[in-house]
C-alpha cells in the first residue's frame, strides 16, 4: 500500500541523512556498544549536515522546520541499520527535550541554549522518574527551594536517558509540597552546577550504546533565571509536551519493526530447511502475512497522527493509542522474527537479535502501556 506521506523534499532529505548513516554511524556502532556511549561528536557532525536543530528558529542556528516528517524519516534510516542507541539518544534532543526549549524559555533563555542545542555542542536530557515514583508523576520527591537568586535542589532522579553526556537536563522538582500537581514546576540544570551529580552508567538488557545514568540533587545551587515555564505550572507543561514524546517512541517503534520484518524476509528467502527455502512453509507465510497487514495497519494510524501533530490537533488519547500500539506491535515483530531465524537470531552478530533486546523498553518509558491504556480508558467512560 502506498503511503503517500513524504514530498520530494523528505525524500531529498532521506538522501543526506542516509549518506550520514552510512559514513558516521553505521562503522563505529560496534564500538558505541561497547563503550556504552555514543561520542559526542557525532551530535555535531549530525547538526553540521541538517539533521538535528531542525525545528529551532533561524536566528538561533537552526532549520526552522517543525514538521515531524523530517524526524520520521530520521527514525527509519537508523532503524535500517539497527541503530537503536543513536536513536534513541538523537530523539531525547530532538524530540523530547526540544519543544521544552522551543515553547517554554524566555527570549534570553533561548538566547542562551537554542544556538548550542542547534549545533549539537549542548546535549539535552529529561528528568522526571525517581526510584520510588515512575509513571507516577505525582508521586516527584525531588524538592527545589528558593534561597535568594537560586533554588536549592535535593532528590534524585532515575533511567535518565542521555544522563551522562547530558549538557542541560530539564528537572521536574516539587516548589511547594503543599500545593498538590501546582506544586511542582521545571529548571534548567546545567553540567557543571554545584551540587549536581551524576551516579553510575546503568547496565541494561539492551541500547548498549545509550548512556543511561541516575542523576543526584544535593543543595544544587541553581539560578532562578533557570525556571522553565511558570512556577507551580511543570506538571501542566509535561502533560502538554508528552503527546509528542509519546507520538516519537511510537514512530520509532514502527520504523524498528518494520526494519525487523525487513530482516527477517530476506533471511528466510535465503535460509533452506528439508530443501527448500523456509518462506516456502506455510507457517512462515502465515506469520509474515500477518506481521505485514499489522505494520500496514498501524502505519496508517501513526502517519495520520504525525499529520495531525503537525497541524496542532493530536491528542493526549490518540498519542497514547499510538505508543501502546506500536511499540507493541515492536515487540511481536521482532519476537516472531527472531523465532523464524532459529538459532541464528539467539546470535547477537544477527541485527534481530540486538533489536529484540532494545525494543523491550519501549512499552516501559514514555509512560507504560498499562498508563497509556488509563488515559485511553479514562476519555472513553467520561460522561460526555
Amino acid at each position: 500500500m502506498e503511503r503517500n506521506l513524504y514530498t520530494s523534499d523528505h525524500e531529498a532529505f532521506r538522501d543526506s541523512v542516509r549518506k550520514f548513516v552510512e559514513r558516521e554511524v553505521a562503522p563505529r556502532l560496534r564500538e558505541w556498544e561497547e563503550q556504552r556511549l555514543v561520542d559526542r561528536r557525532l551530535w555535531q557532525v549530525a547538526a553540521r549536515q541538517g539533521i538535528i536543530g531542525l525545528a529551532v528558529p533561524e536566528e538561533h542556528g537552526g532549520g526552522d522546520e517543525r514538521d515531524i516528517r523530517f524526524r520520521a524519516v530520521v527514525m527509519e534510516e537508523l532503524a535500517a541499520i539497527g541503530a537503536a542507541s543513536v536513536q534513541l539518544g538523537l530523539s531525547l534532543t530532538e524530540d523530547i527535550a526540544m519543544p521544552y526549549f522551543l515553547d517554554l524559555t524566555t527570549e534570553e533563555q533561548k538566547r542562551r541554549w537554542l544556538p548550542g542545542l542547534a549545533a549539537g555542542e549542548l546535549i539535552s536530557a529529561i528528568a522526571m522518574t525517581e526510584p520510588e515514583a515512575g509513571s507516577d508523576l505525582q508521586g516527584m520527591r525531588t524538592t527545589a527551594v528558593r534561597e535568594g537568586d537560586h533554588w536549592l535542589l535535593n532528590g534524585a532522579k532515575t533511567f535518565i536517558t542521555n544522563g551522562i553526556q547530558a549538557d542541560l537536563v530539564v528537572v521536574a522538582v516539587r516548589t511547594d509540597p503543599s500545593a498538590g500537581s501546582k506544586g511542582i514546576s521545571l529548571f534548567v540544570v546545567e553540567r557543571d552546577t554545584p551540587g549536581f551529580a551524576r551516579g553510575r552508567k546503568l547496565e541494561k538488557i539492551g541500547l548498549h550504546g545509550q548512556d543511561t545514568a541516575e542523576l543526584f540533587f544535593r543543595d544544587a545551587r541553581v539560578p532562578a533565571a533557570n525556571l522553565l515555564g511558570e512556577l507551580g505550572g511543570g506538571l501542566r507543561s509535561l502533560i502538554r509536551c508528552l503527546p509528542r514524546e509519546r507520538l516519537a517512541i511510537a514512530m520509532s517503534a514502527q520504523a524498528a519493526a518494520e526494519a525487523a520484518f525487513g530482516w527477517t524476509l530476506e533471511y528466510v528467502r535465503e535460509r533452506k530447511a528439508f530443501g527448500q527455502p523456509i518462506a516456502s512453509f506455510q507457517n512462515t507465510a502465515f506469520t509474515l502475512a500477518e506481521l505485514r497487514t499489522a505494520l500496514d495497519v498501524s502505519q496508517a494510524f501513526i502517519d495520520r497522527a504525525m499529520l495531525a501533530l503537525n497541524d496542532g490537533r493530536l491528542t493526549v488519547e490518540d498519542a497514547a493509542k499510538a505508543k501502546w500500539w506500536a511499540t507493541e506491535l515492536q515487540q511481536r515483530v521482532t519476537d516472531r522474527g527472531l523465532q523464524l531465524h532459529g538459532g541464528y537470531g539467539y546470535m547477537t552478530e544477527y541485527p534481530i537479535a540486538r533489536a529484540f533486546l532494545d525494543g523491550r523498553v519501549q512499552s516501559i518509558y514514555g509512560g507504560t502501556n498499562e498508563i497509556m491504556k488509563e488515559i485511553i480508558g479514562r476519555q472513553l467512560i467520561r460522561p460526555s
